[in-house]
């Protein structure tokens, strides 16, 4: 943590919470709650963007091993065309926190929004690079959706999910002009959207 801003009373159990997929045209946003043990520390925690594939598999496992408490949550896509995407992240940050088995004295979620909760909660802007426990979510949020996007490659196959994970990649693009728009798709997201109504 860094400033006097992101001063905790000590003994305070914290859980970092992040989500993952907020920019993708298809699948769900997954967010995660980690309450990491300081007995058990966890080296090369990071924002999981930074960090390869193979390294992110490697430390999620070690995350989930040696936390006090983990969870993984998520809303989908029906839910993201009927809120919006903030809301529904938010939404889906909530469910993680309250899917932990411990309950938490204070949530730090990555961002500029808090979710609203009957914890006490603080956004921190950039808090994967700051705080251990929101890299840590980061990554088992990250991992968890790009497991499930490579899933459903084999059940809407031609996208290309397993490669660009419904991000709005030229290739996938193109092949939403080919194909058109399958049940994962987020439909009030502009690049559907426009496909649908040529």
């Amino acid at each position: 943590m860094q400033g006097p801003e992101y001063k905790i009373p000590e003994n305070t159990v914290i859980a970092g919470v992040d989500e993952v997929g907020r920019g993708p045209l298809a699948g769900p946003v997954i967010a995660a709650a980690v309450i990491l043990d300081p007995e058990r520390p966890i080296y090369g925690l990071a924002d999981s963007k930074s960090i390869n594939e193979k390294k992110r598999e490697k430390l999620a496992q070690e995350i989930m091993l040696k936390s006090r408490a983990w969870a993984i949550a998520r809303a989908e896509v029906y839910e993201i065309d009927e809120l919006n995407i903030l809301q529904a992240s938010l939404l889906a940050m909530c469910r993680s926190v309250d899917a932990l088995n411990i309950k938490p004295g204070l949530v730090l979620v990555d961002g500029k929004h808090c979710p609203e909760m009957e914890l006490p909660v603080k956004a921190i802007i950039k808090g994967d690079t700051k705080v251990a426990a929101i890299s840590a979510a980061s990554i088992i949020a990250k991992v968890a959706r790009d497991r499930e996007m490579t899933d459903l490659d084999h059940e809407y196959p031609g996208y290309g999910f397993a490669v660009h994970k419904g991000y709005p990649t030229m290739a996938h693009i193109q092949a939403l002009k080919q194909l058109g728009a399958c049940p994962i798709h987020r439909r009030s997201f502009a690049p559907v959207k426009n496909l649908s109504q040529n």
